[in-house]
């Protein structure tokens, strides 16, 4: 892949002809003639581009000036009166080409075309800054067919595979369409760009840029609203227990693993401790039997209430949350003393779904008070923080959200005018649970009412089926949810991949890497569901290592869909940038998985130093691409450090994002190197560090009360550090060489 460098540098001035403004629907065009500068700007999104035009003319050695370069021609106005349009001046002083504008509302574009019949090369060129809403980044969304790679990003990594900028805000993406390109982040609401056309080439002569409004709302979402970080800034971390526990779990259950999870989990951040099947009838499945909408506990699984055991697991630093399904419910009583509340067919039968034998109607405006009500008092009075709401509208036919829009269910309603029924409910779950509590939509889908309302979304189906341990097809399963929806994730809601089930009695070490990296290195929603009293400690380890969730987010702003083989995680900090990437064999067989350079939007001359998480090993010095042997059913986790020829940091075993969330800086003076790490307390770390040939480490020096223990590896080009620390904290690490 080219490099445009997307810089403001060095252009031929214009001769001293006329400044051009003109309009360009909903664009300013303003060319002034000193430097070749244009200004673009958009008033309604508040879009700002503005750099120096540049056309390097023929390459031919005929028309090389006398010292054999290419020769630059100047970009002027028209010289004849045609406003909407810039002259290419050769070097003889004779217009020989032009860059006309063309719009359509939103959409401006300058197209490059030749005078005349002539027939010469060259590339046109457009480079400057571009000033858009501060909270923007920069992503991709225009697909590439066979692409192979899940995008993602932590900060404002830069690809350049990159061809927009979008505001999660305002539901706005500014579209830039070039052949050539490069966006660079320089600051909130600042990049760089160098953008290129061809004038020889029609499918590569034109440079555009679009303001598109409602870009998720008119696509995928149009319950559209971005997730209020005030409520849930992150995406949330817990642990619940129906996944290993199925509906036999009680009060004892719950605390004695949330004691365990206050020793090995709570230190690496997570902040949830939720409980399932409470409800009286909720021994056993199904669903439907239960006692979803009166807030009756079962009595020998929970007798002390569900009051007390929130403030017990608030007490064990916790937030407490709770599994609910209140769309309908199985008690018979409930049902008789408020049949009014529910649906029936014609002849009086009450109509039954995946929530209950008798069906909530939600027009009917008492039955919506209800809810709320109940709501409310699990949030207010019981003290509970995260709700996960079972039943919304994904893929299951018998949830509430399909029952109601079908035509023989939607004349059983109290008011059959009534749009959207589901969206009732989710809104009076909503207003029950307040707007302080976190809201997980259990089997939820961006195409729904809930994304206006919920935190938190299921994107596949549950990661066990009742009453059997974690198998591969169920892996499989949520690999593919997680790659499908993962444009949503951070942006309309918080994805849930449901529980990282890695327990050693069902999972090989190959399939619990690969459960853990699915969950993980996408940014998701993170809960356990083990019995954490039976993992082995390495699998205690890989919990951690997930913990907390690492800030991240979609770069390809659209659905893709299958088993891709390689997702890669793009980070930058202001000390650095480099790449996670996870090499997927999702086959029986074992294979060769790689990526190009050009595949993670690099340049193809850059040379990057490789650490493999999983099994701990160094990959060397690689240049154009990475590949690996990947043994069946497994994943290779490879930190790719942009090689900077001197001692630096490659990866440590703290985090599957490899220094995404330990690593806070990196500094070197003259001959040292100093690394600043997150070390949790009575949890050792161990950080690798990139030795170059010929570089002999002096020492290591830590504070006082860390304990740092040092080992060559790799036949000494990986120094390993493993830190020691009584108290969490962040440790300097310098490497004097």
């Amino acid at each position: 892949m080219k490099k445009i460098t997307a810089v403001c540098c060095g252009l031929v001035a214009c001769a001293a002809w006329a400044d051009t403004s003109f309009k360009a629907g909903e664009w300013t065009v303003d060319f002034k003639a000193e430097g070749a500068r244009l200004e673009l700007a958009h008033a309604a999104s508040g879009a700002r581009i503005a750099g120096a035009l540049a056309f390097t003319g023929p390459s031919r050695a005929g028309d090389r000036a006398p010292d054999g370069s290419v020769q630059t021609w100047k970009v002027a106005d028209s010289r004849d009166g045609v406003r909407n349009r810039l002259a290419l001046v050769a070097p003889d002083d004779n217009v020989q080409g032009y860059v006309t504008f063309q719009s359509s509302g939103p959409r401006v574009s300058m197209l490059v075309y030749h005078r005349t019949a002539l027939a010469y090369d060259g590339e046109f060129t457009f480079t400057g800054a571009v000033r858009y809403r501060d909270d923007a980044f920069a992503c991709r969304l225009t697909p590439k067919a066979g692409d192979r790679v899940l995008s993602l990003k932590s900060g404002d990594a830069d690809s350049l595979l990159n061809d927009a900028l979008f505001s999660a805000a305002a539901d706005e993406a500014l579209r830039v369409d070039a052949d050539n390109l490069a966006l660079m982040s320089i600051s909130p609401g600042v990049w760089e760009f160098g953008l290129a056309a061809s004038i020889t080439d029609p499918s590569t002569c034109e440079i555009a840029f679009e303001v598109e409004r409602d870009y998720y709302r008119s696509r995928w979402v149009p319950y559209y609203a971005p997730i209020d970080r005030t409520r849930s800034p992150r995406p949330p971390t817990g642990w619940m227990s129906w996944n290993i526990y199925f509906d036999k779990a009680g009060s004892k259950e719950n605390l004695a693993e949330a004691r365990l999870g206050k020793k090995y989990l709570q230190p690496f951040g997570l902040e949830f401790w939720s409980i399932e099947s409470w409800q009286e009838n909720s021994s056993e499945l199904p669903v439907s039997k239960f006692y979803n909408m009166d807030l009756e506990t079962h009595p020998e699984q929970f007798p002390e209430g569900m009051k007390w055991l929130a403030g017990e697991i608030r007490k064990l630093g916790f937030r407490p949350g709770l599994w609910m399904a209140p769309f309908g419910t199985g008690n018979t009583n409930f049902y008789k003393a408020h049949t009014d509340w529910f649906l029936h067919r014609k002849d009086g039968k009450p109509i039954s779904c995946w929530n209950g034998k008798f069906t909530l109607d939600p027009t009917v405006p008492a039955a919506r008070a209800h809810l709320q009500k109940i709501f409310d008092k699990a949030s207010h009075d019981w003290g509970y923080e995260f709700f996960k709401i079972d039943g919304m509208s994904g893929r299951g036919p018998g949830y509430c959200a399909h029952l109601y829009e079908r035509p023989d269910i939607r004349a059983c309603f109290a008011d059959p005018s009534c749009p959207n029924p589901f969206e009732l409910c989710v809104k009076a779950f909503r207003d029950g649970i307040g707007p302080d509590r976190v809201f997980l939509a259990c089997q939820g889908h961006f195409t729904g009412a809930e994304a206006a309302y919920a935190d938190a979304s299921r994107t596949g189906a549950d990661i066990v089926h009742p009453n059997k341990p974690v198998g591969w097809n169920n892996i499989l399963l949520q690999a593919r949810c997680t790659i499908n929806q993962n444009f949503a994730n951070t942006i309309v809601f918080w994805s849930d991949p449901d529980c990282m089930m890695i327990s050693d009695k069902a999972l090989a070490d190959e399939q619990a890497r690969v459960e853990t990296t699915i969950v993980a290195l996408p940014g998701q929603q993170t809960f356990a569901g083990d019995k954490l009293g039976e993992l082995a400690p390495g699998r205690i380890k890989m919990l951690q290592q997930a913990l907390p969730v690492a800030d991240v987010r979609p770069a390809d702003l659209y659905p893709k869909f299958g088993h891709l083989p390689v997702w890669d995680l793009s980070v930058k900090r202001p000390f650095g940038a480099w790449h996670v990437v996870a090499l997927f064999n999702w086959t029986d067989e074992p294979a060769e998985i790689g990526v190009d350079w050009n595949e993670l939007g690099e340049p193809d001359d850059k040379a990057f130093l490789a650490w493999e998480f999983w099994t701990e090993t160094w990959q060397g010095r690689l240049t154009e691409r990475l590949e690996m042997q990947v043994p069946p059913r497994s994943v290779r986790l490879v930190a790719l450090q942009p090689d900077q020829g001197r001692v630096q940091f490659l990866s440590s075993d703290r985090h599957v994002t490899q220094g995404a969330v330990e690593l806070k800086d990196q500094t070197w003076t003259e001959g040292a190197c100093t690394a600043v790490l997150n070390v949790i307390g009575g949890f050792p770390l161990t950080a690798r560090f990139a030795v170059p040939d010929g570089v002999s480490v002096k020492g290591v020096k830590v504070p006082d009360g860390v304990k740092a223990a040092t080992r060559a590896e790799a036949g000494g080009k990986v120094l390993a550090v493993t830190l020691s620390t009584e108290k969490t904290s962040d440790v300097p690490v310098t490497i004097s060489f």
